[in-house]
């Protein structure tokens, strides 16, 4: 997607979400104290499905599906300000309707403000690596956020988690084994579509893409 000249703040606000980022905020900031779960309805408008996407970087994903599928409802999470900026310019240029964009931390925004059991589906595409040691706290996809996925999953939600770095996905797949509740599903890796502008940069490159996808057993535990 070409990128946009970003619209005034004032028209971008309808697909904003307000929420703290708590990486610039003090960890006793009352903005971080504990606060109900979105109500999806409230913010939607409507009862249809909720889809995350964690990390949506310029949006591809969210502008494709949001328009692709209008009685879905898609929520983006992305740590970077200027990308959900990005991102909401492009939604607002075409009149999507059912996406909205948090600029936040996901693996607080999935603990404290999600509910247990409310979303259909979590999108997981192309996290950071990290390859030194000192950045591995930041590194998303550990036991816990892996947990937080499962919580927050209906039951026989999907979690779709897509990479082009073998390491982390292998590390990834052998943690998730850990988390009962989500079940290993066959995925397919001859789609044609991209699904972020990674993968259509890494397939053009001829890089080799991982795909994993989990779904939340019907007997498991939404709590």
């Amino acid at each position: 997607m070409r990128t946009s000249r970003r619209l005034p703040l004032e028209s971008l606000a309808p697909y904003l979400v307000d929420v703290p980022h708590p990486g610039f905020v003090p960890p006793d900031s009352p903005l971080l104290a504990p606060t109900p779960p979105i109500d999806w309805r409230l913010l939607f408008d409507n009862d249809h499905p909720i889809e995350i996407e964690v990390g949506f970087g310029k949006g591809l994903f969210l502008f494709t599906q949001g328009q692709a599928r209008p009685v879905t409802n898609f929520l983006g999470i992305e740590i970077e300000r200027k990308y959900v900026l990005i991102t909401a310019t492009r939604l607002a240029q075409a009149a999507v309707k059912n996406v909205k964009l948090a600029c936040t931390d996901a693996r607080w925004f999935l603990r404290e403000r999600i509910a247990a059991g409310s979303v259909a589906a979590l999108h997981v595409y192309f996290p950071d690596p990290w390859w030194k040691n000192r950045h591995r706290k930041r590194k998303l996809f550990t036991r816990d956020f892996a947990v937080e996925c499962a919580r927050v999953l209906k039951t026989t939600g999907r979690l779709h988690f897509v990479t082009d770095v073998a390491d982390y996905f292998a590390e990834s797949v052998e943690m998730l084994k850990d988390v009962p509740v989500l079940q290993t599903l066959p995925v397919s890796n001859e789609d044609t579509d991209y699904l972020t502008n990674f993968e259509r940069k890494y397939r053009l490159e001829g890089r080799a893409i991982y795909r994993a996808l989990y779904q939340k057993k019907p007997s498991g535990p939404e709590a």
